[in-house]
């Protein structure tokens, strides 16, 4: 090996070794930083829910567990490659009021698993997180700085205090020990955050009843995807056949009957294919309403941002869209991204009375949100037959979730989010009014 390959390799040990130390610190930082105080604010919250304050302050504790649990999946994924799923239940529908959510998360046993990751974060991710480091500085100190102290100074603890009585022999021991020490440092920090991964894995990965219930889950959800994709065949062929195909047929027959006029009647052919030419013209319209009801060609030409903003565009009322995509989902998600908004315009046009609208589109963890708001009258019930029902199967249909904020009196903020990935990145318009 050259000597600039060996400086390259040195370099590169280096780096390694300064990214895994500084992760092994985040670790450590976020063991007692952020594992203690939301420990305490859990089990406080918790203990006050029989007086009702606890009601107001477990979800938004629980929630925040949550938060630093996935933060903690996404690390393992990205530092060692150890995928950990989520194991959460969705939120039923309606779940907007403290006590409801909080029966929700009390009651899904990932959340319990969650808490006990941070009781036993705590005392474990201290020593693995500075592992790393410490044994780099340590033994660093043990080739530097132990081996040329005079045994007339008093120094410190551990292996190195006792070679330097022992002269020439023990300053050669402290450098042998702290070079095996500080190399040994340099090369555990993979190893320690694939173990602290793994730790955290074997505690937040689905338990084989949570996974269970998720192919229940999804069972239910297929079930309830194929019956509403059966519904959507029969209103397509029911339209075909009320609509484009009947004027298709008197299209038919128009023409035949003009071929019949066209010796002895010339105007009455004329006439009638006048007639055909607007049974055409319409019949295509249908068509094209029909194929636009199927997959909205803007959406297939600017993406669900352009399609998202010709439908605020159609509404009879001042909308607010507000896009941060940096990238494209899949057709199918954009589809029912963009239908689900559709349907809650509608919603916002037919039952809100509302002077103003608003749009918020964004994709964060993952997750493409939507955020569909007015502020109109307010009490819009899932459960009434107002579409939103509609919404939850087809999102649904991709693990999505649905949750209806609409108190008396308005304003009305549907959330509705869907894990994607985007894909192809792109300059996202400025947001504004439409």
């Amino acid at each position: 090996m050259s000597d600039g390959q060996a400086g390259e390799h040195v370099g590169d040990l280096l780096r390694r070794w300064l990214g895994d130390t500084g992760r092994g610190l985040i670790l450590a930082l976020f063991s007692q930083a952020a594992h203690i105080p939301l420990l305490v604010l859990a089990l406080v919250s918790l203990a006050l829910v029989p007086v009702g304050v606890g009601v107001l302050l477990a979800p938004s504790a629980l929630l925040a567990v949550r938060a630093l649990a996935n933060q903690q999946r996404m690390w393992a994924a990205r530092w060692s490659g150890v995928e950990i799923h989520r194991p959460y239940r969705p939120a039923p529908p309606g779940a907007v009021s403290p006590a409801r959510r909080l029966w929700w998360l009390l009651g899904d046993p990932a959340t319990w698993r969650d808490l006990l990751w941070l009781v036993a974060a705590i005392p474990v991710g201290l020593p693995l997180g500075l592992l790393p480091g410490f044994l780099t500085v340590y033994g660093l100190e043990g080739v530097l700085v132990a081996p040329w102290l005079p045994p007339s100074i008093g120094y410190g603890w551990g292996p190195f205090w006792p070679l330097r009585d022992w002269g020439a022999v023990g300053m050669a021991g402290c450098v042998v020990l702290g070079s095996a020490l500080a190399v040994g440092g340099l090369r555990t920090g993979p190893g320690v955050l694939k173990g602290y991964a793994l730790f955290s894995r074997w505690l937040l990965a689905p338990m084989r009843g949570a996974l269970e219930h998720r192919v229940q889950e999804l069972t239910e959800t297929r079930s309830e995807t194929v019956d509403a994709s059966a519904a959507e065949l029969r209103r397509i062929e029911r339209d075909l056949h009320d609509g484009a195909q009947a004027r298709l047929v008197a299209l038919s027959m128009n023409i035949g009957l003009a071929e019949e006029l066209m010796k002895r009647d010339p105007q009455g052919a004329r006439r009638l294919l006048a007639e055909a030419r607007e049974t055409s013209g319409a019949a295509l319209t249908e068509l094209r309403g029909l194929v636009r009801g199927i997959h909205p060609p803007v959406l297939a030409e600017r993406g669900l941002d352009g399609g998202v903003r010709a439908l605020a565009l159609a509404l009879p009322l001042p909308v607010d869209v507000t896009v941060e995509l940096p990238g494209r989902a899949e057709a199918p998600v954009e589809s029912a991204a963009y239908f689900a908004v559709a349907e809650m315009l509608a919603n916002v046009a037919k039952h809100s009375g509302a002077r103003r609208a608003w749009i918020d589109l964004h994709h964060a963890d993952g997750e493409l949100t939507m955020i569909v708001g007015d502020d109109g009258r307010g009490g819009a019930d899932p459960s009434a037959g107002s579409g939103i029902r509609g919404i939850e199967r087809r999102l649904a249909a991709f693990d999505g979730t649905t949750v209806v904020t609409s108190p008396p009196g308005g304003p009305t903020v549907v959330t509705m989010k869907i894990p994607c990935a985007l894909s192809g990145p792109k300059s996202p318009p400025p947001s504004g009014r439409n």
